[in-house]
């Protein structure tokens, strides 16, 4: 298989060596010159400096990990040139240009994964397998915390000038914390109404939110609270699903679960592995990738992508309307 990846800030980088230890060789790139980072470890493989030129060297599949207002320049030509599409996430900034990628993986057959690697998380897959058996009963209402202190990100590049915080690269902590959009529509069915508000401090000296706190309401009645900040120390992003009888709790720093039985009362904390890293979810999503290259069906598609940007999107438009939002409309 050769891959070609566009973009080569941390998370290209990150994608790289998870490509090379998974034993994949036949790799080039994609650069436009304009990132903070230099090219180093790219000795010996073939670097482009426009799309059409990349293309040419007719890759199976392209792996977009540049700024997320320019996902498109780099998805929308590969899909037409057939390739397969690991998408980081969020899959834009915008719902422009969205259809034209759509109608161009239904002409091409192009396979879409979209990188959103908390689907891979041992925790939330178990959360996932115990609200399909339905043992603690229906979801009634939970909280996701996701805070992390952005300088502290990449400490070897200036934050203020990378995509997460800057307004026309696509950042701000609602686009680019966008994981538990992902991960609630995945796990609780499609969200029905957004009400949010958003913050700028002036700590960070960036011109994008950095704070968010929103109410998700789903189709079967679940009510989620978000919070999104760029502020926090130390990070933390955990779970709690609150159900009809009994609790669910995750953490994403570690592979465990902490779950409530109602009828006993009592906890039951299940260890899914010994060891984790955070790489360990990358890894397998880009394993699963090259299985989507070969033919699979991706676990995380195109159209959840959509689904959670036109999330993002609305708590933009309830933050700036002050009202709630009703998806779809």
């Amino acid at each position: 298989m050769k891959f070609l990846i566009a973009g080569y800030g941390s998370i290209g980088r990150r994608h790289f060596q998870n490509l090379k230890a998974l034993g994949q060789e036949d790799i080039l790139f994609f650069r436009s010159g304009k990132g903070q980072l230099e090219d180093k470890g790219l000795d010996g493989f073939i670097v482009e400096t426009e799309i059409d030129a990349a293309l040419r060297h007719k890759p199976d599949a392209v792996i977009i990990s540049n700024p997320t207002a320019l996902h498109m320049d780099v998805a929308i030509p590969a899909a037409k040139a057939g390739c397969h599409l690991l998408l980081e996430k969020p899959i834009s900034h915008s719902m422009d240009d969205v259809e034209e990628l759509q109608d161009a993986v239904a002409q091409s057959g192009s396979r879409v994964l979209v990188g959103f690697q908390l689907r891979y998380h041992p925790g939330l897959q178990k959360i996932a397998e115990w609200l399909s058996l339905g043992k603690l009963g229906e979801p009634l209402f939970g909280y996701a915390h996701w805070g992390e202190y952005l300088p502290d990100w990449h400490p070897w590049e200036d934050y203020r000038k990378g995509y997460s915080a800057r307004d026309d690269l696509g950042g701000g902590v609602v686009l680019t914390l966008s994981h538990p959009f992902d991960y609630l529509n995945w796990l609780l069915g499609p969200v029905e109404t957004v009400s949010a508000a958003t913050q700028l401090s002036t700590s960070l000296d960036i011109g994008v939110e950095d704070r968010a706190d929103i109410v998700l309401k789903h189709s079967q009645g679940t009510q989620i609270n978000v919070h999104l900040d760029y502020l926090q120390k130390p990070p933390s992003h955990t779970l709690e699903l609150v159900l009809s009888k009994g609790m669910l709790r995750w953490d994403a720093s570690n592979t465990q679960v902490q779950i409530y039985h109602s009828e006993s009362e009592k906890w039951e904390t299940v260890s899914l592995s010994e060891e984790f890293e955070r790489n360990d979810l990358f890894l397998s999503q880009m394993s699963h990738f090259i299985e989507v290259v070969a033919g699979a069906t991706p676990a995380c598609t195109l159209a959840d992508g959509i689904l959670a940007l036109e999330i993002a999107l609305a708590v933009h438009e309830s933050a700036k309307t002050g009202r709630k939002t009703r998806m779809g409309h």
